[in-house]
């Protein structure tokens, strides 16, 4: 049997027999352009790092059931290869379960709609699922290991079991299964430092790592008094922290990171920065999290204040950050330091109407008739719109009508009108009847799938049924909108059914650019929708912030003309502008907490 490139004894790591600390940062590949992928890592290895972690989500290679795909922005390989290129070595993290405030916590959604499945345990149909994908993963992985020549020096087993379950024979199996698939260089598990979390997630025989973003010494401490003879490994610092829509931005200081960065290798510890190069949630792959019944979807931006920002931009915290790894004792010189990369200069674009909301997304796609509204499960729709139209006849006077089971927002139409925006805590209103039929809409929308907690794998749409006081409407057409994976021809073909009428709906702007590059770009008067560059998906924008601007990367656009297009739910601006910098929002400084 091949023997690891890193192993550990007495308390200490190694690295082929000699002491090594692992200095890794958190880059994720798909939330990268990967015309910035060679850039971004080159970031991190001037930030004093020397290795680089990834996490591989399931759902991003595997759609639809049976496709799995490993090309374009998939290809994890070549984002290896980079990294091996600048000298990194690559810790990858490939699940099953991730969470990465990523949409489903990175299960496909045809995975966790399946009838009694029961995620994350040791049911047969989930096992079975996972070695499926397993089969087409781990062996790429293994190719790549450092046994063999590439930079793959550790594969960690599933993410922070021990906030979820203490199904330990599940944790095993996946152990098990990476190595039957050819893993031989280290393996660990990464949890909470709690005793209760370190119990449900951490396996006899292979390293225990923690996650935290405060208190070093005490994370060190615990994991000693349980495991003496391994190496301190922080394997999630948090020196930042995402964001949810309608929230403030979460700022952590440079001055409280860097010191606790400095606990970390004053113990003695490896790290791994949580996030090093944050990046962005294109299209629909941001996740969200529930609280007291609510859900609390994740913005755009991903830049989690981490030390290389959104665009690539080197940050205050980046040279406090440095300055801490650059210290240490046997440390490599430290590399150039990278100039911020070029933007383009702010702009207005004038926006043209092109279609209203609901002419457009009916011409969209196929109505499919159901007695009773579908779910996007049922669908066979990982995200999106769906919208849902019936008839029902209303007596004369005010009714209320409600929609048990709504996820996650739904705008309502009675004759094409908007009449009220519910979501799961408010799902009724009023409507008036005149004894005739009235033709009523609902325009869902997935605000992205929970990635963490026992909510995980819940279902999207309408869940239940709509009812007229006491009595189920019947007798629905259903359209099943999948924005994220719309070609430009669908997005046009939406965008020409016209006629415009000013409110909401589809309209473009044109960018002209001699020399592509990054920008961000903000839509004064808008209210919330999506929004397309060339016929890419970049992602949601919401008035409620906190972010108000999208990143766009410059490899999204090419010499001359760029088509920019909105699809806006509810209020159409004038104007698209383009700024010099990003707006997240107003700050909020991150208060760490183990709920």
């Amino acid at each position: 049997m091949q023997r690891s490139t890193l192993t550990y004894a007495d308390g200490a790591l190694l690295r082929d027999g000699h002491p090594h600390r692992i200095l890794a940062g958190s880059l994720h590949y798909f939330r990268v352009h990967p015309g910035h992928w060679a850039d971004r890592l080159r970031r991190l290895a001037a930030l004093g790092l020397n290795t680089v972690d990834t996490y591989v989500p399931w759902n991003f290679h595997e759609r639809t059931e049976g496709d799995t795909r490993f090309d374009g922005p998939r290809d994890l390989a070549r984002f290896v290869r980079l990294a091996q290129d600048e000298g990194l070595d690559v810790v990858v993290r490939p699940g099953p379960y991730i969470c990465a405030e990523w949409d489903n916590g990175g299960l496909p959604a045809w995975l966790t709609g399946t009838p009694g499945m029961r995620l994350r345990t040791s049911h047969g149909p989930f096992l079975e699922a996972v070695g499926r994908w397993f089969d087409e993963l781990i062996p790429r992985v293994a190719e790549l290991q450092a046994a063999r020549g590439g930079p793959v020096v550790a594969v960690q087993i599933e993410n922070e079991y021990g906030s979820h379950g203490d199904d330990h024979s599940y944790v095993r199996h996946i152990r098990d299964a990476l190595v039957a698939r050819g893993i031989t260089e280290l393996l660990y598990t990464a949890d909470g430092p709690t005793p209760l979390m370190q119990d449900g997630g951490a396996l006899p025989g292979e390293l225990a790592a923690a996650t935290f973003g405060s208190r070093p010494a005490e994370a060190a401490a615990l994991l000693r008094s349980r495991r003496p003879d391994e190496p301190f490994f922080c394997a999630e610092f948090w020196n930042g922290w995402f964001d949810h829509w309608g929230e403030k931005h979460h700022v952590r200081s440079a001055a409280s990171a860097a010191e606790d960065l400095g606990g970390i290798l004053d113990e003695g510890g490896s790290v791994s920065l949580y996030m090093a190069h944050g990046g962005t949630n294109f299209g629909l792959w941001a996740g969200a999290n529930h609280e007291d019944g609510s859900i609390r979807p994740t913005v755009t931006s991903y830049d989690s204040d981490a030390p290389v920002a959104e665009n690539g931009a080197l940050t205050p915290k980046f040279f406090a950050l440095r300055e801490r790894l650059t210290a240490l004792d046997g440390a490599a010189p430290p590399r150039p330091l990278p100039a911020d990369p070029p933007l383009l200069a702010p702009r207005d674009l004038p926006v043209t109407p092109r279609a209203a909301l609901l002419g457009a997304l009916r011409a969209a796609a196929e109505p499919v008739a159901a007695p009773l509204p579908l779910s996007f499960e049922e669908l066979s729709l990982a995200s999106g719109l769906v919208l849902y139209e019936a008839e029902p006849l209303l007596p004369p006077g005010d009714h209320e009508l409600t929609v048990t089971g709504l996820h996650d927002r739904a705008q309502v139409f009675v004759d094409d009108a908007p009449v009220a925006v519910l979501d799961r805590e408010n799902a009724s209103f009023t409507v008036s009847g005149s004894g005739a039929r009235i033709r009523l809409a609902l325009l869902v929308e997935n605000q992205g799938r929970i990635n963490y907690g026992p909510l995980l794998g819940q279902g999207k749409g309408i869940l239940g049924g709509v009812r007229v006081e006491r009595r189920l409407v019947h007798g629905w057409t259903v359209r099943a909108l999948p924005l994220d994976a719309w070609t430009p021809r669908d997005t046009e073909r939406a965008a020409a059914a016209g006629p415009a009428d000013g409110r909401a709906g589809f309209a473009t702007a044109v960018l002209s650019v001699t020399e592509p590059a990054d920008t961000f770009v903000a839509l004064p008067g808008f209210g919330k929708g999506f929004l397309w560059v060339n016929g890419t998906l970049l992602g949601r924008y919401w008035e409620i912030g906190p972010q108000t601007t999208l990143y766009l990367p410059g490899p999204l656009l090419r010499p001359g003309d760029n088509t920019l297009t909105v699809l806006e739910l509810e209020r159409l601006g004038d104007r698209i502008a383009l700024r010099e910098r990003p707006d997240l929002g107003p700050p909020q400084e991150y208060v760490e907490t183990f709920d």
